[in-house]
């Protein structure tokens, strides 16, 4: 497993021209080679990486193949370990990469906001399929982004390829909204799924052995990667997966209440909390009211 710690040694390692930035750098794919030599190699990119894909193209980031049909685009962050799979000649591959090194954004707001576009850490049959339209656009930013690469750095370089970073994130935000709105049926599918994930984790009396099921728990046995599964239960429901879970918890603590008549301290071991007080604090957070009050309430 192979290290790469720069855009300049990634050029390097790839036989790409070298970058007129140091930090960044568009990569057309027909310029990329695969050899047998690179299929028995991963790599670990310590950069960002966006890639736009027009057919398959054997590369793979983490465990998942890149398999999709035109206008697809899939992202990654740092510290992902990157494979190839096929040996392509050059000019065979159809589409872009776009590498940002860390350093870029350093001490900029993108840099204190770039954990809220979550698309970074999706698994990649969760990518975003893009319209004509969508991905014209797209291009047109990563235009912006060559011409001002090709220029001469000056003191305002980094603080346009930013602001250009941060329209081409929103952009994909956006594009990734209308993808959970066109794809409400099977959102629904999945939403439904996760209700009797948590259903049959209650009824085997997980919560009590195991603990509170966490959002990886769920989006392991949907198939999906924790922030894709979390974005989508938000749209769907309007509350993250942490936060559908707490819910369903709280309405089965709420059932308990009513028609058992245990301790809220026993109640609470059984519903996962090794604390007593957490189960409460949570209790009143979501409810307004006390278990103890609650039950009070419904006891009148």
């Amino acid at each position: 497993m192979i290290q790469v710690k720069s855009i300049v040694e990634l050029s390097e390692l790839f036989g790409f021209k070298k970058p007129t930035n140091p930090l960044i750098a568009i990569i057309d794919m027909a310029t990329l080679k695969t050899d047998q030599e690179l299929l028995q190699q991963e790599f670990v990119l310590d950069m960002y990486c966006m890639t736009l894909k027009d057919e398959a193209s054997g590369v793979f980031f983490g465990r998942k193949n890149y398999d999709f049909g035109e206008g697809v685009m899939v992202f990654s962050a740092p510290n992902q370990v990157l494979r190839f799979t096929e040996i392509n000649e050059l000019n065979i591959m159809k589409g872009w990469m776009l590498f940002i090194h860390p350093d870029l954004i350093k001490n900029s707001s993108l840099a204190e906001t770039i954990e809220n576009y979550k698309f970074f850490s999706y698994d990649t049959q969760e990518a975003l399929h893009l319209s004509d339209s969508e991905q014209d656009t797209i291009n047109e930013c990563l235009d912006l982004i060559k011409e001002e690469i090709s220029k001469k750095e000056d003191n305002h370089s980094r603080v346009v390829l930013v602001s250009i970073l941060n329209l081409l994130f929103n952009l994909c935000n956006r594009f990734y909204e209308r993808q959970f709105n066109t794809r409400s049926t099977q959102n629904n599918y999945i939403v439904t799924q996760v209700n009797s994930l948590l259903k049959k984790y209650y009824r085997e009396g997980l919560l009590a052995e195991e603990g509170i099921p966490n959002v990886e728990y769920l989006a392991k046995n949907v198939n999906l990667s924790p922030n894709y599964l979390s974005d989508l239960l938000k749209k769907e429901t309007g509350k993250s997966a942490k936060e559908y879970i707490n819910y369903f918890v709280i309405d089965k603590a709420k059932t308990l209440l009513m028609n058992r008549n245990i301790s809220v301290s026993v109640l609470a071991y059984e519903l996962g909390f090794n604390y007593p007080h957490y189960f409460s604090r949570l209790f009143k957070a979501k409810t307004g009211v006390t278990p103890q009050v609650y039950r009070k309430k419904y006891e009148n």
